[in-house]
């Protein structure tokens, strides 16, 4: 495990906990929009300190605890294919962009819309696994919490995405890598 102390920088916080910001968002208002958002090169101190001095040991305990949440929602990608193999219809849901999903996607998975969304909620059962799955296994964690949020008490992601499900599981779906504009 990343020990982190006050002087880690934000990016590293986030690269050893992806969910970080979403538990920082939640708890002190840290990082979900541009009036608390933060540099990937500011230190956890910084960010504390100008967040009325939240204590760091503080903030690092949180991200590590709503970290061990995180783990418990994810799924490997041997255990998805052991639920799909037990739940043949099997919601799979991918979060990713249009883009991406019609270049390579997991056989029988679903692109989210806003649409996606409603149908789901208004007739899925909400006590049957849901699995979720975007291209590095960090959006879908965000999104199976709120499906979670919204009652769908199995809803799961797919630990490390479709990049981690065609290196594992299925080696003919081709790997590929976002470019990012700076």
């Amino acid at each position: 495990m990343t020990t982190l102390s006050g002087d880690s920088t934000m990016s590293e916080l986030l690269q050893a906990f992806p969910g970080a910001q979403r538990a920082l968002f939640a708890k002190y208002h840290i990082g979900g929009c541009q009036s608390c958002g933060f540099s990937p090169t500011e230190t956890i101190a910084q960010v504390c300190a100008r967040n009325d001095n939240v204590p760091v040991d503080e903030v690092i305990a949180h991200v590590q605890a709503s970290h061990e949440a995180d783990v418990r929602i994810q799924i490997s990608p041997q255990e998805f294919v052991a639920l799909r193999q037990s739940f043949p219809d099997l919601p799979v849901l991918d979060v990713r962009t249009r883009e991406e999903h019609e270049a390579v996607k997991i056989e029988g998975s679903i692109l989210v819309t806003q649409d996606v969304i409603q149908r789901t909620f208004d007739t899925a059962d909400k006590t049957k696994p849901i699995v979720i799955y975007d291209h590095m296994g960090t959006r879908s964690l965000d999104a199976a919490t709120y499906f979670i949020g919204h009652g769908f008490s199995e809803a799961k992601c797919l630990a490390g995405g479709i990049n981690a499900y065609s290196t594992e599981v299925d080696p003919s779906l081709p790997r590929y890598f976002v470019e990012l504009e700076g």
